[in-house]
C-alpha cells in the first residue's frame, strides 16, 4: 500500500510543486483554509480551519484519521506552532508531522524557486538519502555550505 501525505496551503503554487515532486512515490492530498471551488473536493482537496483556530490541530488529526493520511506537511507559518504542540498526539495515531523539531533556530526561505527536498528526520522522502541531521523534517534546500538545511515555506 502506498503511503499518503497531506500538504497544507494546497491551492498555492509552491504546494502544487511539492505535491508533483512527491506524487511519483506517495499518494498526495491537499488541504487549505483559503477559499477554493467545491469541484476540487472531489480531487483530493480538503477544507481545514486556519492555523489560528484553536481546533486546528484536532481538525488535522480527524482529517488524517478519516482519510488515512500518514504524514502532514504544513507549509504555512500559522500552522507550525499548533502542529508542533500536537506532534506527540498525532504520532500516537501513526501520523508524522513534517516539521523541524527546533522551529525557532531555522533559516527560512519563502516560496523558493530552486530545487527542494522533502525530508523526514533528515532523510529525503524520494531517494532515502540522509541529507542532514535527524532533527529536520519538512521541505528544505541545503545551504551553500551543504551542511544546514534551509526550511522552505509558503508564508
Amino acid at each position: 500500500m502506498i503511503d499518503s501525505i497531506l500538504i497544507t496551503y494546497g491551492t498555492r503554487p509552491f504546494a502544487q510543486r511539492v505535491g508533483r515532486l512527491l506524487s511519483s512515490r506517495y499518494e498526495v492530498a491537499y488541504a487549505s483554509s483559503e477559499p477554493f471551488p467545491d469541484i476540487l473536493l472531489k480531487q483530493r482537496y480538503n477544507r481545514i480551519p486556519t492555523g489560528a483556530n484553536p481546533t486546528f490541530a484536532h481538525e488535522i488529526l480527524k482529517l488524517c484519521l478519516d482519510s488515512g493520511y500518514q504524514m502532514v506537511l504544513p507549509l504555512g507559518k500559522m500552522e507550525w506552532r499548533p502542529l508542533n504542540e500536537a506532534r506527540v498526539l498525532l504520532e500516537e495515531y501513526g501520523i508524522v508531522v513534517l516539521l523541524p523539531y527546533d522551529l525557532e533556530d531555522r533559516f527560512i526561505l519563502e516560496n523558493p524557486s530552486g530545487s527542494v527536498h522533502v525530508l523526514k528526520s533528515g532523510k529525503d522522502l524520494l531517494t532515502d538519502e540522509q541529507l542532514c541531521d535527524s532533527h529536520f523534517s519538512g521541505v528544505g534546500m541545503l545551504s551553500d555550505s551543504g551542511e544546514e538545511p534551509v526550511w522552505c515555506v509558503i508564508e
